[in-house]
């Protein structure tokens, strides 16, 4: 087991040396498989579909209580790799902050509540508690191999969390200003229209898809979804591309093609959703007598842990080393609680996260050690 505390800082830094653009492990999961197993817990690698993940426990697998933690280290691609100011897995800490891809989403993160667990089993081990650390390699990319293959692991093995804490950042601006309790749920639906090419001189002579695109679009976005609930903000429908491909302003084209993505609250579950969005199709397609055709994805549904002694736990060591009440919240998009939330309760807290997705993303460096006492003390006074 490590003899010193482990530094979150010099952790996140090896974390983002490590090149894991989903769904390559980068060897950011050997990195903390070596941490954990020094520090006695056992690990596991779960693979699936290509995509690596890890599980890590501490303790007895009939133990009282089980605290989870969860997270990734897979990074969304860099984009224009000349338009970053300092190499992207450099990892270089200058003017306050630690930069490289990321830094931010989530390797500080993970880097903070690993490094409060090893020192929790170390310092202050529960008499009959256990920790499990579970990190996968697909949060960024479609998600179906990574959080969801752990827990089906883990059901198969006979491996529980009593409660969970998502190291996602979750502050808009300032160190423990929220905490999110649930997610919107989010869907995507592409619609394709086919009416009859023609002249564009001769409209009669043809059927065109564009005013019925026109028209469902406007349908859609135009129409109010609910005006939120007790816990959740508005659902929301965004148009997101429209689109004909026809090069030629004298020619109706014979098909049109949109999509269009919905963030939605409690009030709704996908099934509701897409039923109202075929209805309004047909309707539109019968009345400009054209074919219609929609396909749908749903990345998650929306969810919510009510707010409790979970919660309730975080905010009060949020607050002790903050000096902030965080603000419970489910906004934003939707995260790998959206999986765990059907097997334990779940929240997310952890760091700003401006600069997330973008070029140059960095994150301040006295920030990290502040989250991992904030997670060290989660820790203690839920085995207190």
């Amino acid at each position: 087991m490590p003899a010193m505390p482990v530094d979150p800082v010099e952790l996140t830094a090896d974390l983002v040396r490590c090149p894991s653009i989903t769904p390559a492990e980068g060897g950011a999961l050997q990195l903390l498989e070596t941490l954990l197993t020094e520090a006695g817990f056992a690990c596991t690698w779960i693979e699936r579909g290509g995509v690596s993940n890890l599980f890590a426990r501490w303790g007895d697998k009939g133990a009282a209580r089980t605290f989870g933690f969860n997270g990734h280290t897979d990074v969304v691609p860099l984009g224009d790799e000349a338009a970053w100011s300092i190499p992207p897995f450099g990892a270089e800490q200058k003017d306050g902050f630690l930069w490289g891809r990321g830094a931010t989403d989530m390797k500080s993160g993970v880097a903070a509540f690993v490094a409060a667990a090893v020192d929790f089993v170390r310092d202050t081990p529960p008499e009959d508690g256990a920790v499990i650390v579970t990190v996968t390699g697909d949060e960024e990319g479609d998600a179906v191999d990574g959080t969801t293959a752990i827990l089906d692991w883990m059901a198969q093995h006979g491996e529980r969390m009593d409660v969970c804490l998502v190291g996602e950042p979750t502050c808009p601006d300032r160190l423990g200003e929220m905490i999110k309790i649930g997610r919107r749920g989010s869907l995507s639906a592409w619609f394709t229209i086919t009416g009859e090419q023609g002249h564009s001189a001769y409209p009669h002579r043809a059927r065109n898809p564009l005013p019925a695109m026109a028209r469902l679009m406007d349908r859609l976005s135009s129409h109010v979804l609910d005006e939120g609930t007790e816990h959740f903000d508005p659902s929301t429908l965004a148009v997101v591309t429209i689109d004909t491909g026809n090069p030629a302003t004298n020619v109706i084209p014979a098909q049109c093609r949109a999509t269009v993505n919905i963030r939605f609250n409690d009030a709704h579950d996908s099934a509701s959703l897409i039923g109202w969005l075929q209805s309004e199709l047909d309707d539109v397609a019968e009345a400009f007598g054209v074919a219609g055709e929609m396909t749908v994805k749903v990345s998650g549904e929306s969810f919510l842990t009510p707010p409790g002694p979970l919660s309730d736990l975080v905010a009060a060591a949020v607050e002790a080393e903050t000096g902030i009440a965080p603000v419970l919240s489910t906004t934003g998009g939707t995260s790998d609680a959206r999986f765990v939330k059907t097997h334990c309760p779940v929240v997310e807290f952890g760091l700003v996260g401006r600069t997330m997705h973008q070029v140059d993303e960095r994150v301040e460096l006295a920030l990290i050690p502040q989250l991992k006492d904030i997670y060290g003390r989660i820790l203690r006074d839920y085995f207190a």
